[in-house]
């Protein structure tokens, strides 16, 4: 994978604030100044099941020598996107497990990876995820629980706040006044929403008053925008809810389908004063801005148990760039062998993205969707062949990573 020459960083300052904490530096613009007239910009997705099912629990892992986090942290350094979502990485308030991420891992070489990696802007915002709605989400009677029945009725299911969070980080400045959130916004707020029914008796299985105060995202959904050599790139990230884990009513499949649909209407045009973010702002992404989509989306276009339709108007949308499927060697030969023991799914054997045990088998999860107005230059996913050296670290989470590299025009 052949990369342009990596930009050098002036030293950086923290900015923090109480929700969100994006790192800054002194000169802005000293890299956009520096660039070639032809470069490439690298656009990732990643889950890095970089999560524990206690409070701090990451933050202790990493505090050691965790040897999942050094081959996720290897991973990065051979690939190095410019721009990267980190799915599944516990957050918390101040930050703490993504600095011991960039400055115990990252920074650091490791054994499979590259040179250390270094990003000065990230982002890091709350998450749906373990926080306690006070409703009771899967009708076993009571709001709240125990054991790990406690996250059913939290607004996104986790064991605690903050769980399988999302975390951006950037080789480009991140403009945080123009962040756009949308963990708040309700799901009955969504037109057509899929509102889960009953199967015995065909009546919503929410009730009114709980229909009405459920949150859309699982965890949150994020437009940052990155200033990139070409201009502004808005990432529009997220990481909806397994459609499984549930009962025949299907409630996660219909907000898995419901959570993809916000990004197909947050790209279509018309007026939207229903698209609200958490700040107030309302509206669509405007006509002619440029994007990236990212994410495990937990939706195959083929395979699996999710509404398939839903990631299919995606991948379809007038505003998403066409495009050959990023593939790999190591997800065709996984496929395979799970073909011979009788596990055979319709979709192409290489596009797969992760590995989901024999019950599942293979499936294509994760997504970079760059808008129309971008030149694709190359893509892939990292997922070596078993016989490659490379194949020792690319086993510390069940998915792996997807890129895309695209021309990046002198502004």
């Amino acid at each position: 994978m052949a990369r342009f020459p990596l930009l050098l960083v002036a030293p950086l300052a923290l900015l923090l604030a109480a929700c969100t904490q994006v790192n800054v530096k002194g000169d802005p613009d000293a890299w956009m100044r520096s660039m070639s007239d032809d470069a490439t910009l690298r656009v990732a997705t990643y889950n890095t099941s970089l999560y524990e099912d206690d409070t701090g629990g990451l933050i202790r892992r990493l505090e050691g020598a965790d040897a999942g986090a050094r081959k996720i942290a290897s991973v990065l350094q051979r690939v190095r996107p410019d721009v990267v979502l980190l799915n599944e990485f516990d957050y918390d308030t101040d930050g703490r497990a993504a600095d011991l991420f960039q400055r115990h891992y990252l920074e650091v070489a490791q054994p499979g990876g590259g040179d250390p990696l270094r990003y000065p802007y990230r982002y890091l915002a709350p998450v749906n995820t373990g926080v306690p709605s006070g409703l009771d989400l899967d009708r076993n009677g009571s709001a709240g629980g125990e054991g790990r029945n406690r996250g059913n009725d939290a607004w996104g299911y986790g064991l605690h706040q903050g769980q399988y969070g999302m975390l951006v980080l950037s080789k480009f400045p991140i403009d945080a006044e123009q962040v756009r959130t949308f963990q708040l916004l309700k799901w009955s707020a969504l037109p057509g929403a899929r509102q889960p029914k009953d199967p015995k008796t065909g009546e919503p299985w929410y009730p009114a008053n709980v229909w009405s105060q459920l949150r859309l995202s699982s965890k949150s959904h994020w437009d940052v925008p990155v200033r990139t050599p070409s201009g502004t790139l808005h990432f529009l990230v997220s990481h909806p809810t397994p459609p499984v884990f549930d009962g025949p009513e299907d409630r996660n499949g219909a907000r898995n389908a419901d959570e993809l649909r916000l990004w197909s209407e947050y790209l279509s045009p018309g007026d939207k004063p229903w698209l609200c973010d958490d700040r107030g702002r309302c509206g669509g992404l405007p006509e002619g801005a440029r994007f990236v989509i990212a994410g495990d989306l937990n939706n195959d276009p083929v395979d699996g148990d999710g509404r398939h339709e839903a990631i299919v108007e995606l991948l379809e949308h007038p505003r998403v760039l066409r495009y050959a499927t990023p593939r790999s060697e190591g997800a065709a030969e996984v496929t395979a062998k799970y073909a011979a023991s009788g596990i055979v799914h319709r979709g192409a054997p290489a596009h797969a993205t992760g590995d989901f045990g024999p019950k599942a088998g293979t499936m294509r999860l994760d997504y970079v969707l760059p808008s129309v107005g971008f030149a694709l230059k190359d893509s892939g996913v990292f997922w070596p062949a078993s016989s490659s050296p490379e194949a020792a670290i690319a086993d510390g989470s069940d998915h792996h990573l997807v890129w895309v590299d695209l021309d990046v025009p002198a502004p």
